[in-house]
């Protein structure tokens, strides 16, 4: 039953990870329809706004419903949480952190779909494409801890975590760079 389990959070995990990647490509050309000429602006938005509520409510938002409730049966038959408080259950807990911030990330999108489908476009796209990449952030480390578990150098994981950010806004810049010209 745990393999079963796991399996399945582990497809759910993909599934809600994909819903965050697209569902902040689909606002960024939500907000730039914003500044097309009608009758172009209203047609893009009324697509839009039934791709992203499909996209949220049928798909990111279960997912991330039956992640939170596998996460804790595949611990607890699994018996990991024997290892909190331990040396050997430190990743355990770091990958806890990293998965409540994903939460928080996960309803600020929220809060940014609640905005466009009311027709307020509070972020530009810039800002969005930034944001966008916050989901890759969490997910490198959480699947490094879930990996690599115990092995995992905490100096090297976070200089590679750091460095990788860097890289990630400078690739950023370039694209904004190119986009301009």
């Amino acid at each position: 039953m745990y393999a079963y389990l796991k399996a399945l959070h582990i497809v759910f995990i993909v599934t809600w990870f994909a819903g965050m990647f697209y569902i902040v490509r689909l606002f960024i050309y939500n907000r730039e329809a914003q500044d097309k000429p009608e009758p172009e602006r209203s047609i893009l938005q009324a697509q839009f706004a039934i791709m992203i509520r499909r996209l949220w409510l049928g798909i990111t938002w279960p997912s991330a419903i039956l992640t939170l409730i596998l996460g804790p049966a595949v611990l607890v038959l699994g018996n990991w949480q024997a290892t909190f408080g331990e040396a050997a259950g430190r990743w355990l807990e770091v990958k806890l952190g990293f998965v409540l911030l994903l939460y928080i990330y996960f309803f600020s999108l929220h809060r940014i779909y609640r905005q466009q489908l009311a027709g307020i476009f509070a972020w530009k796209a810039q800002k969005l494409r930034v944001w966008n990449e916050v989901a890759t952030i969490f997910l490198i480390p959480i699947v490094m801890l879930a990996t690599v578990k115990t092995a995992i150098s905490w100096l090297w994981g976070l200089l590679g975590l750091i460095g990788f950010i860097i890289v990630l806004m400078s690739a950023i810049k370039i694209y904004k760079a190119f986009r301009k010209q």
